[in-house]
């Protein structure tokens, strides 16, 4: 039993969504698929602490519902002799789901509940990376850096149905080690947002996660609102302003501090985005559209060969089937209809398994190929491949401890607007809480 519920409650854990190498699906109704209670009820299960049905069968195959996670934590907390740490857990379990335990019930006290609106989650993680790329003169060119990252990611709770989150980050550069150049150490805080759900609706306002296609174009935030609606079908809209910082073709035209007609340069983009995504059993589907309008995209090089745009125009497609809990294949493609050069982005992904914090020696691997056009891709997440590069990335991650992961990647390929080779390592270890 047992084991039938571990597996049927980690199966979303396991397997990687289709622009990431190890992402999660929701497998809770009305739960965001980032919260915290994933881990939470993964060990439960684990150590035998939650159990299935009233009837003694889980129904893996049904989406559980926030009624029915309560029946089990409601079982859960009936138990005697539970260790410290599934007991710490439960309690966590037991306030966010109180209005559900107090329908059946179960009582929980206000002063738990209201001591658990504010939760911390967090990582501190090191990162090191070696990238090589072939100069004019055929030798190559190494630039190798080390960083430290301390990341905080509170949320707290306004009422039943919003949320507000942010991300702080902390990092510091042990390349040179020194406070005193810039860039070297920086605090910011990158993300900012409330969040609301009603029932299959979900609405984000503030500096937000990008919503759509934030793996192969957009790993950033965007100053604005979004808008996700449906179950199997989702409709999502987003509407704001997108930072051209991380770009790699915009960094040439930032370095310039000038436009070409002598105005101080703009990093930011008005944005619209609006997609489509399907998801069920195996299969998911999707696609998406977004308008960027910006006087950076005038004196990006190779833009365009005419007249210059300040527009870019990008659609994309994306595809995944999951061939069993361990194995899945997933694809997607994007372009930019008002760039003439360098206008196409494409990743085709087979994962397998995954590292699962909460799990110590579980593991995933994976192997790609990506063609990261710079005029369309303009700040992909994938660490291996960056844009204006295309060739093969593969990678492994494992869980060396409870919330523990080292993660390790390879790229072999070649910039793709001179033929040159680029090759990158890439290693992290993250500690998350």
């Amino acid at each position: 039993m047992k084991k039938t519920i571990v597996s049927a409650l980690t199966t979303a854990l396991v397997v990687g969504a289709a622009s990431t190498t190890f992402a999660a699906t929701n497998p809770f109704q009305d739960v965001p698929s980032d919260h915290w209670a994933y881990d939470a009820v993964a060990q439960l299960a684990n150590d035998g602490v939650i159990e299935g049905y009233g009837d003694g069968n889980f129904k893996g195959d049904k989406q559980i519902t926030r009624y029915e996670m309560a029946q089990m934590v409601a079982k859960a907390m009936a138990k005697q002799n539970v260790s410290g740490n599934d007991k710490a857990l439960l309690d966590k379990l037991s306030a966010e789901f109180a209005d559900e335990l107090n329908n059946l019930g179960v009582r929980v006290s206000n002063l738990e509940k209201n001591a658990d609106k504010v939760k911390w989650n967090g990582e501190a993680r090191y990162t090191y990376t070696s990238q090589r790329e072939e100069n004019a003169a055929g030798s190559k060119d190494r630039d190798n850096d080390n960083e430290l990252l301390f990341r905080l990611e509170p949320s707290a709770e306004v009422n039943n149905n919003w949320h507000v989150n942010a991300r702080l980050d902390a990092k510091t550069d042990l390349k040179s080690d020194s406070e005193k150049k810039a860039g070297d150490s920086d605090v910011s805080l990158k993300r900012i947002w409330a969040d609301g759900q009603y029932g299959n609706t979900n609405i984000k306002l503030g500096k937000l996660p990008m919503q759509l296609d934030k793996d192969l174009l957009f790993d950033d935030e965007i100053s604005g609102a979004s808008l996700s609606t449906g179950k199997d079908l989702k409709l999502t809209l987003q509407a704001g302003r997108y930072d051209l910082t991380g770009s790699t073709n915009n960094a040439a035209v930032k370095a310039a501090g000038k436009d070409a007609d002598g105005n101080d340069i703009n990093d930011t983009a008005s944005m619209q985005s609006v997609g489509l995504q399907y998801g069920k059993d195996k299969l998911s589907l999707g696609a998406a559209y977004h308008n960027l309008e910006s006087d950076n995209f005038k004196n990006m090089a190779n833009y365009r060969n005419g007249e210059a745009s300040d527009k870019a125009q990008i659609w994309s497609a994306n595809a995944r089937y999951a061939f069993d809990k361990n194995v899945a294949l997933a694809g997607t493609y994007a372009e930019n209809a008002k760039a003439d050069n360098y206008k196409k982005a494409g990743s085709v992904e087979l994962d397998y398994k995954g590292a699962q914090d909460a799990n110590k020696g579980t593991w995933g691997a994976y192997a790609a190929y990506r063609h990261l056009g710079q005029n369309v891709a303009f700040d992909p997440s994938y660490d291996g491949a960056w844009a204006g590069t295309k060739g093969w990335e593969v990678g492994t991650n494992y869980t060396l401890a409870k919330n523990t992961v080292a993660t390790l990647k390879y790229f072999n390929g070649e910039k793709i607007d001179s033929g040159k080779d680029a090759e990158k390592l890439f290693g992290r270890v993250e500690f998350k809480f």
